[in-house]
């Protein structure tokens, strides 16, 4: 155990936020089931928050119009772009780091988290650079044009100034996530999300700013949350990871394993905004309200995403802490656990839909035409929600396990080969409308999942099997 212990008494600080510098693996070996718990429950309440966000945003920007939720709608994918890669990369900086913790080599976990530290900072330089670029260019592609073009340009150019605190904050976040502690960048990261909501109101409104003021709002709220990283984890050293960059060694072991989970994590991401990308593009020749439709559906479907995330977020630390343990038994009953609770969530939030679409479609806007799209599309897609928990859940075991190709092979399949030729296919050749695009998520998903499920059963047969030749 690591001298650092002995802090949580004397940094109370430390002790509330979560952190206080000390190992939990034999704590969440003990109760691997409560592991779960602890670990989904804060990322689960960030999300809630992220997800109040994203409503009471989309609620304040559609008061200002259709054509401004159709500007952040053509947002989305782009910003989804960029994150998509840091929390690719992150969770390959997580999972590297929870086996070194697992098995006990804190010098590894440290310059694991240094590494991860360096490749954030480049990342999020290489896209604030390339995103100033282009932005244009990526809208008119898209498909947004007038004053929907306008707009989303407006709220871009200042919402990527932000792009580099959020990428450091993602950062920091897995960091910590590998070390088995996600109540701190809760609290962190929350604060900073419900500062966002107060700031909004103010921007957009008080200050007249419209769309710009929900991207100044936004830019305020992740360089606060930025300043807030830095003073727990440099100055209050709250970690268990250390980080002393004067005695930094490059690794080749360490940064290609980061990268080896990182990049395929990364890729699956991007794909899926990419992927976001082209729906857009197929919605938009139904007309911008259509594409305001899907926005709100998406922000709405992200209740379902929530505790999905959360529960599969756990399974990145924890297989990567029990498999360093050498203990795979933990990793299939913490799986099996969390994909049962997963399901659970699944069919009660799918007949909430169901039942409340209209109404909470009608939180967004008073267009009917809006309301009637996101109505549509959150009832199709509901039917799915059982299976792509799965995948998701799915995926991150493997990239707790160290393998980040079966994720990005689950992901193309869903989006490359089944959803999005899909759509186009039923809505270009065969004149079918929006519910079209609608089934080709809910299709894609269910048989993704099949897949997801026999692979990863697999994968835990081999992993026990080698443990047996080395034991």
């Amino acid at each position: 155990m690591s001298d650092k212990e002995p802090e949580t008494a004397a940094n109370p600080m430390a002790a509330m936020l979560g952190g206080g510098g000390k190992s939990r693996v034999a704590e969440f070996i003990a109760n691997p089931r409560k592991a779960v718990w602890k670990l989904s429950v804060p990322v689960m309440a960030g999300m809630a928050i992220q997800t109040l966000y994203n409503i009471v945003d989309m609620i304040f920007v559609g008061r200002l119009g259709g054509n401004a939720v159709a500007a952040l709608t053509f947002n989305m994918p782009i910003v989804f772009f960029a994150m998509g890669i840091t929390f690719g990369l992150g969770t390959g900086a997580t999972s590297v780091i929870a086996r070194f913790i697992g098995s006990d080599d804190k010098e590894s976990a440290d310059n694991a988290a240094e590494h991860a530290m360096l490749v954030g900072l480049v990342v999020g330089a290489l896209i604030v650079a390339g995103a100033l670029l282009f932005n244009e260019q990526i809208f008119a592609m898209l498909g947004a044009e007038g004053e929907v073009l306008s707009l989303a340009t407006q709220y871009f150019e200042i919402v990527v100034l932000g792009f580099l605190f959020q990428i450091l904050n993602v950062t920091f976040r897995s960091i910590m996530s590998g070390e088995g502690d996600t109540r701190t960048p809760l609290a962190l990261q929350g604060s900073g999300t419900l500062f966002n909501v107060i700031l909004d109101p103010i921007f957009i409104f008080s200050l007249d700013m419209g769309v710009r003021g929900a991207a100044v709002a936004t830019v305020v709220s992740q360089g606060l949350v930025f300043i807030a990283f830095v003073g727990y984890i440099f100055v209050r050293k709250g970690t268990y990871v250390e980080f002393r960059f004067r005695d930094f060694k490059p690794s080749a072991r360490i940064a290609g394993d980061i990268l080896r989970i990182g990049l395929p994590a990364s890729a699956s991401m991007v794909i899926m905004s990419v992927g976001g990308m082209f729906y857009n593009r197929i919605v938009s020749a139904f007309g911008a309200q259509a594409v305001a439709g899907l926005g709100i559906g998406g922000r709405m479907d992200a209740i379902f995403f929530l505790p999905v995330f959360a529960l599969a977020t756990s399974q990145i630390t924890l297989a990567g802490m029990f498999v360093g343990a050498k203990r795979v038994d933990l990793i299939r009953e913490t799986v099996v656990y969390t994909i049962i609770r997963a399901e659970i969530f699944s069919v009660a939030i799918g007949i909430l839909f169901w039942i409340f679409a209209r109404q909470l479609a009608g939180w967004f806007t008073d267009d009917p035409v809006i309301i009637g799209v996101a109505v549509e599309y959150v009832r199709v897609i509901s039917c799915a929600f059982p299976f792509i928990a799965i995948g998701v859940i799915s995926g991150r075991v493997f990239q707790g396990l160290g393998s980040g190709m079966p994720g990005l092979l689950l992901t193309s399949l869903r989006i490359v080969l089944i959803s999005v030729p899909l759509a186009w296919t039923l809505t270009h050749f065969f004149d079918y409308g929006l519910r079209a695009v609608w089934i080709s998520f809910a299709v894609s998903g269910f048989f993704t999942s099949i897949l997801a499920v026999i692979w990863i059963h697999l994968r835990l047969r081999r992993v026990e099997a080698e443990m047996r030749r080395d034991s």
